[in-house]
């Protein structure tokens, strides 16, 4: 659950958000108030409306800009803005001085909006998480508790309808969950005995018994949402330079003021007064608000929208590099195919069925341990209507296979020198060396007879992966496989992924030395893994990206972090990425164009203070706004 200090921020900026707003708005009022006098012949009662324009409209900024200079010893836009709006007032300009005010103070009310507006997501993951849980003593007695003081071993029992308030695994009961806060898929999951939930998500079922496994600061929720708002925080390189610039640029417009109010009087024959005013304008129109506006609202907007679609960045500086990817390196298992070896092919002697043959060769692999084994099992356990058969005895020999005595008949079942390599070989014609040359694994039974059969196993490409391909190809992509299987699996893998090209028998310092190669040859390159053997490769890659079921692992290892093993994701990245860095150029340079456009203006005298306010602060506003369509969208 959020912490108190989190929800009260939360509380507090929305509440500033409004107050800025009301602030804004009323100083309008009394600017219209002030106009009004002031075509009544009652100019004083009208400086004293201005004045409190200034007043409500200018506090929040002035605050602001003294204590921001203060703290850091340099001058900022805010300054420059109170010092325009003071000077007008000093010639006389009380209405125009208001007016910037005014908008200034509204501009930076629409900007607060809009900024809190980007971290929506993160607040709507604030409020999926529950209050509180229905605690199981050891006794079986049911309490109403805070989830916040739920401890690790704790049993809670999570009834249909209601949010998991903690990490943890399910001890009785089976439900369906839907994992939408923490994956960003739609389609409910099945769970039962075993299985681990996560705080957040919702229980669409049945009632299920829990233990809690982490506090509830350390679930993967709570990291979520950790990573999220430090992304939000982090600069990008784009703001980082922008900020630099800004710092520089405001005390370059300083001196050119400074000048400004003397020498066109002298040089140009200007009046004191023109210049003076002309000096102000210049102030207003020289501020760089709308060229500081260019980046934070977009990256944020950005990161917002990918974590909402289970696209987790690191930082602005991960975001804007993943838009420059021209390479991308993908680990076999687990990232381009399920993980799992699955049963694709069941041959046998004439002698057998189907089934008979499954159900000898499934008892003995019943207790090994072996993944090729479990796979076997499962296989003939999901298809076969079968009982198991238990050995007479069994010996599992490592490296090799399993040997079994199943009805008085000595059964072996492993490799092809195991069972036998010459009968091996010759079994079926020698398919066995055609279905090897397809990426297979196979796995040889026999009897007393000789070869019984053979199963072959295959870790299978992924549903999406060849569509997630597809799109990485049409985004520009080059793709590229790193495996550490033998060359046979590894190209059967590759051609049926469609990656461009790939590298077999692979060790975690190959996988180094090929991204590097990558990188020498196309620059930017990222690595997707499964962030734990790859975490050297996943390092070395201009950006890592990790696939991981959500994992903790896969938060704290890469740069990026996709909630759900979905590929398609990496293409919709690189999209979004590309589509803020062509947002933030088109600020850049809108904003700038504005500022010279203005400046030009104001030294051939054809531009008021007014209009200057409006061509300041409308573009600072229009940058921000067209940041903000990266909520919606990312399409190219």
């Amino acid at each position: 659950m959020a912490s108190e200090k989190t929800i009260q921020m939360s509380i507090w900026k929305k509440a500033w958000e409004h107050i800025e707003l009301i602030a804004a708005l009323i100083s309008g009022l009394f600017i219209l108030i002030g106009w009004t006098l002031s075509k009544n012949d009652m100019v004083a009662f009208s400086i004293i409306a201005y004045l409190l324009a200034f007043a409500i409209g200018g506090f929040a900024k002035a605050k602001e800009g003294i204590l921001d200079t203060i703290e850091t010893k340099k001058l900022n836009v805010e300054i420059l803005m109170i010092l325009a709006a003071v000077g007008s007032a000093i010639i006389g300009y009380w209405a125009e001085g208001s007016i910037l005010i005014f908008i200034f103070s509204l501009s930076g009310a629409l900007e607060t909006y809009t900024m809190n507006k980007s971290h929506k997501e993160i607040s709507a993951l604030m409020d999926l998480q529950p209050e509180k849980a229905l605690l199981i003593d050891p006794q079986g007695n049911e309490s109403l508790v805070a989830a916040a003081d739920l401890k690790i071993g704790d049993h809670i029992l999570i009834k249909a309808g209601e949010r998991v308030p903690s990490d943890g695994t399910i001890i009785e009961g089976t439900t369906n969950i839907d994992e939408a806060a923490i994956t960003g898929e739609s389609m409910p999951v099945s769970k039962k005995v075993r299985d681990e939930v996560f705080a957040g998500t919702v229980n669409l079922r049945g009632t299920i018994t829990v233990e809690i496994t982490k506090p509830q600061e350390e679930t993967l929720f709570q990291k979520i949402i950790q990573l999220v708002q430090s992304a939000q925080s982090e600069k990008s390189p784009s703001q980082l330079f922008i900020e630099k610039f800004e710092g520089m640029y405001v005390n370059v417009v300083l001196i050119v003021v400074a000048f400004m109010l003397f020498l066109p009087h002298f040089i140009l024959g200007w009046s004191w007064n023109e210049t003076f005013y002309r000096a102000m304008v210049l102030l207003v129109v020289a501020s760089p608000c709308a060229l500081a506006a260019s980046v934070m609202p977009a990256t944020l907007s950005a990161i917002s929208n990918g974590a909402k679609r289970g696209i987790l960045f690191k930082g602005g500086v991960h975001l804007e590099n993943l838009g420059n990817l021209k390479a991308i390196a993908l680990d076999k298992t687990g990232t381009l195919t399920k993980g799992k070896p699955e049963v694709t092919d069941v041959l046998f002697r004439d002698d057998f069925t189907k089934e008979n043959f499954l159900q000898c060769v499934a008892s003995v692999e019943k207790y090994s341990n072996h993944p090729l084994a479990q796979s076997i099992v499962k296989y003939a356990a999901d298809n076969m209507n079968l009982s198991f058969i238990k050995p007479e005895t069994s010996e599992d020999l490592s490296g090799f296979g399993v040997k079994a005595i199943l009805q008085g008949v000595e059964w072996k079942v492993g490799k092809a020198d195991f069972v036998g390599a010459e009968a091996a070989a010759a079994f079926q014609n020698g398919i066995a060396k055609q279905l090897a040359a397809e990426g297979k694994t196979i796995v040889f039974a026999s009897d007393h007879k000789g070869i019984a059969g053979l199963i072959t196993l295959k870790d299978t490409v992924r549903q999406e992966t060849i569509d997630a391909i597809e799109k990485l190809k049409s985004v520009g992509v080059y793709t590229f496989m790193l495996t550490g299987d033998g060359t046979a699996t590894a190209q059967a893998i590759a051609s049926e992924s469609h990656v461009d090209g790939f590298v077999a028998e692979c060790l975690p310092e190959t996988k180094v030395d090929e991204l590097k190669k990558l990188k020498e040859k196309y620059g930017t390159v990222a690595m997707v893994g499964d962030g734990i053997n790859d975490a050297p490769a996943l390092a070395t890659a201009s950006i890592g990206i990790a696939m991981g079921e959500g994992t903790d692992v896969a938060l704290e290892t890469a740069d990026v972090v996709l909630m759900k093993n979905n590929l398609s994701l990496i293409a919709e990245a690189v999209v979004l990425s590309r589509k803020m860095n062509k947002i933030i150029k088109q600020n850049v340079i809108f904003s700038i164009s504005v500022i010279v456009l203005l400046i030009c203006s104001n030294f051939l005298q054809t531009i008021s203070l007014p209009f200057g306010v409006i061509g300041h602060e409308g573009s600072t506003i229009l940058v921000i706004l067209n940041g903000l369509r990266l909520l919606k969208s990312i399409k190219e």
